[in-house]
């Protein structure tokens, strides 16, 4: 899951001047339903291949029973959704149905290019749902701008027989505190090896999410997705500590903090990391690839000095406000939200449904399978946090606060430095 840049101001003015205001992208059609056939566009950003035969498979469910609503599924990336969004938001040739994630698309809702789709929406799709998780969805004036779908947290992976070598018992409980886990790696680093590997090439997400288990915030935001920001102790608490043990430690690879979670994922499994931190969707390649007689699990999730929260940032269902059937539109991303259908996506992605009788589901239907049970008890704390509604937070992530973080981790700046370059740039754009 991942946030590009918002609209320039040059791409603003180019709306204005091309006559499509910021409101521009706001619809007549809004509220209405078309009569008659139609076919909606559907861009999915899934990419496992068990996820994509999901989806496929929903899709084609769908237009079998529903022969005058038909979506014609087309394939996105996470890479440059964001980007691509602009674009055709901009030349009026945006999906009828998007999938984003809810850090990114309050931005589009703020321009007006969003419909809202609550009252679309039926009872049992929204009491599936907490209140926290809506509100990362939901725009100040009440707008419901997308339905939340599937969750990602941050766990540790860890390399059972790497533990039984080191005679270090592996956690258990209900939460890993950071001492611990350091601790922990600290006992299996040796001849070589590292206790952790962490694949954080771009850190942002990681240390926004995971910094709220220290009431770290980052962010004031008001109602109109202004913000004001604020990096102190708490928010600098996740980079320190994984600097820390790069580098004072050397529990953990410094190398690793250069490369991908994929690129990493070699390393944990041919034993050279003991522990391997990064989404819970990566357990999907785990057990894809895996050597014969690899022994892992998903550690309890770790906790801060205010628990194991972590922040909810969903993936999302929205629908195009220039779309000209979007009651249609939305009557689909019901239909995509049962639990029936999000226990069944969850599952291919190894992903946290963000309706709790889908995760229900998920639990008895993978009863078989030990390590789904901390996976989805790390989405049992995640709550909303200010940066998923502060309208310029993807500009900011991806022109400051990744590069930021990406020389901290490399121990080229100091961690004042971050400080400074985290505050001064979103000053340069808040």
């Amino acid at each position: 899951m991942k946030g590009k840049a918002l609209l320039g101001i040059g791409a603003v003015a180019a709306l204005v001047l091309s006559g499509c205001a910021l409101n521009g992208g706001e619809s007549s059609n809004e509220g209405e339903s078309t009569s008659g056939p139609v076919t909606l566009t559907f861009q999915s950003l899934a990419y496992q291949d068990s996820t994509v035969a999901a989806v496929k498979d929903i899709v084609d469910t769908w237009n079998s029973d529903n022969p005058d609503i038909q979506i014609k599924l087309t394939q996105g990336t996470w890479d440059n959704v964001h980007d691509q969004l602009v674009t055709q938001f901009q030349g009026g040739t945006a999906p009828d149905i998007i999938h984003d994630e809810s850090s990114d698309i309050m931005g589009f809702a703020e321009q007006g290019y969003l419909a809202d789709i609550g009252k679309y929406l039926s009872a049992d799709v929204k009491s599936a749902v907490s209140k926290d998780v809506w509100d990362t969805v939901t725009t100040a004036d009440g707008k419901v701008i997308a339905a939340p779908t599937l969750l990602q947290t941050y766990v540790v992976f860890a390399n059972t027989d790497a533990f039984t070598t080191a005679g270090v018992e592996v956690p258990s409980g209900k939460e890993l505190s950071w001492d611990d886990f350091q601790g922990v790696a600290k006992q299996l680093t040796a001849n070589g090896k590292f206790g952790v590997g962490w694949g954080l090439k771009q850190p942002t997400a990681a240390v926004m999410n995971t910094a709220l288990g220290f009431d770290g915030t980052f962010f004031d935001t008001k109602d109109d997705g202004s913000a004001t920001i604020h990096v102190g102790d708490n928010e600098l608490a996740v980079p320190e500590r994984i600097h820390a043990m790069a580098y004072d430690d050397k529990s953990l690879d410094p190398v690793s903090l250069t490369q991908s979670g994929t690129d990493v994922l070699p390393n944990f499994l041919g034993g050279k990391y003991a522990m391997y931190v990064g989404g819970n969707f990566l357990a999907q390649q785990i057990t894809e690839s895996a050597p014969t007689g690899f022994k892992w699990t998903v550690l309890p999730p770790l906790a801060g000095s205010a628990g194991a929260t972590q922040a909810a940032n969903p993936q999302t269902m929205s629908v195009s406000a220039q779309s000209k059937a979007p009651a249609q539109a939305a009557k689909f991303i019901d239909y995509f939200s049962s639990a029936e259908n999000q226990a069944k996506l969850a599952q291919g992605d190894w992903l946290i449904p963000a309706s709790k009788p889908a995760r229900d589901a998920v639990a008895a239907e993978t009863k078989s399978t030990p390590v789904w049970t901390p996976i989805l008890a790390s989405g049992e704390d995640l709550a909303g946090a200010p940066f998923q509604k502060a309208k310029n937070y993807p500009q900011w992530k991806d022109q400051f606060a990744t590069p930021a973080l990406q020389q901290y981790l490399a121990n080229s700046i100091s961690l004042d430095d971050l400080k400074k370059q985290l505050t001064d740039g979103w000053s340069s754009i808040g």
